[in-house]
């Protein structure tokens, strides 16, 4: 019953994340990419917001990742920063791993190319943990460690934190849409779509 729940609750987070993924994703394909196989839509939802958020980063310009729109949030830089922090977590999560193989605070880089390379790094350890995850090792349980002020530890499962990644990424690509378009920037998802088709 338990495991029905589970199921259940992944399929319904899924097609939600779908809804949002359409919304923000313009380009992404994700009709073409969806299937039965959970691990295989996590996968395929990883890849269309890992492409538009490194695209986002380096395009743009080095100058402007201490631009914030408003003086309480964080610069570009900071947010690609926790972005990057937060690929490491959670995939380091999803495959059980005790840290991150990252030590560093990219929230407090403040180099654009510090900052990709990071993004990169991360993109691609996630990369690796998305390609070995399967529907048969997707509903493996693992436990985050807890955080001040949350819960001190929580079980949930490989593909559930995954899922979580793939959201965030989405959510934070959101914030940085805001950031590039107020720099006079076209979004890669929206500069693809709007792209001439080719024949």
């Amino acid at each position: 019953m338990i495991h029905m729940r589970q199921v259940l609750a992944v399929a319904i987070g899924l097609h939600v994340l779908c809804a949002a993924a359409y919304a923000q994703t313009s380009d992404g394909g994700f009709d073409k990419l969806l299937s039965p196989s959970l691990a295989a839509t996590a996968k395929a939802m990883h890849t269309t917001i890992r492409r538009d958020i490194a695209e986002a980063a380096e395009a743009m310009a080095a100058e402007d990742f201490a631009f914030k729109p408003t003086p309480e949030v964080r610069s570009f830089g900071q947010l690609v920063g926790h972005v990057v922090n937060a690929n490491f977590f959670f995939c380091s999560q999803a495959k059980s791993e005790a840290s991150s193989p990252s030590t560093t605070n990219f929230e407090r880089v403040a180099e654009k190319a510090a900052l990709i390379k990071g993004l990169t790094d991360a993109l691609a350890y996630c990369d690796t943990v998305y390609d070995s995850t399967t529907d048969a090792n997707f509903s493996e349980a693992v436990t985050l460690p807890g955080f001040p002020g949350m819960n001190p530890k929580t079980a949930t499962t490989r593909g559930t934190v995954l899922m979580f990644n793939t959201t965030h990424n989405n959510e934070h690509y959101g914030n940085i849409v805001v950031y590039l378009r107020l720099k006079g920037k076209v979004p890669p998802s929206t500069a693809r779509a709007q792209a001439p088709k080719r024949n």
